[in-house]
């Protein structure tokens, strides 16, 4: 059975590398800013995973193929979810608004065969940013801006992302943006990877 992986984030393709699960990496020609739209209301976690099946669906595949999408939203305590900067300034703003607070990380995976979504699975982490001043979020981004610009909440936690937090609770893999352990646990009921 083959899978095929509807995502460029390389820490996805290095996750499922790491893993030992053979994939393909596929273009998902989703607009997300349309389906962000279509799915206005959602809550964040429920976006996410709309967003991953959507992705997954998105994708023209035989109908022996697995393909898998993944996605994930950013919901600060007070209820409001970031996306991707659009802007250094714009990275500068969110951060701005991240620190001395906590938020909540919320990854997708969905998989679907032959047009139809059947596994789905979300896992959520909760971050507590420590208070940063703005000359380390200026010097951070000097650092990091090109590797962070296409990351929701503007930071990376595999870099020197992980300078911004004081706690974290919850699964690193879903940080990284995938349920890995529940998808690695579904890939073995369907024989792609060993049990």
């Amino acid at each position: 059975m083959r899978l095929l992986l509807a995502s460029k984030s390389a820490a996805r393709r290095h996750m499922l590398e790491a893993a030992g699960v053979p994939f393909e990496a596929v273009e998902a020609p989703l607009d997300e800013e349309e389906a962000k739209r279509r799915f206005a209301g959602l809550g964040a976690a429920d976006l996410a995973a709309a967003l991953a099946e959507a992705k997954a669906r998105s994708v023209t595949a035989d109908a022996t193929a697995l393909v898998l999408g993944s996605d994930q939203t950013l919901e600060r305590d007070d209820g409001r979810m970031l996306s991707k900067p659009k802007s250094r300034e714009d990275a500068l703003e969110q951060l701005r608004s991240l620190s001395g607070r906590t938020h909540r990380l919320h990854s997708a995976a969905s998989i679907v065969e032959g047009g139809e979504a059947v596994w789905t699975a979300i896992e959520s982490v909760t971050l507590a940013v420590r208070p940063l001043s703005d000359a380390f979020l200026r010097r951070y981004l000097d650092l990091e801006y090109e590797a962070i610009r296409w990351s929701v909440g503007g930071y990376r936690i595999e870099g020197p992302g992980v300078q911004l937090f004081d706690r974290i609770e919850g699964s690193h893999f879903a940080i990284l943006g995938m349920p890995l352990l529940p998808l690695l646990a579904y890939l073995r009921e369907r024989g792609v990877v060993e049990r």
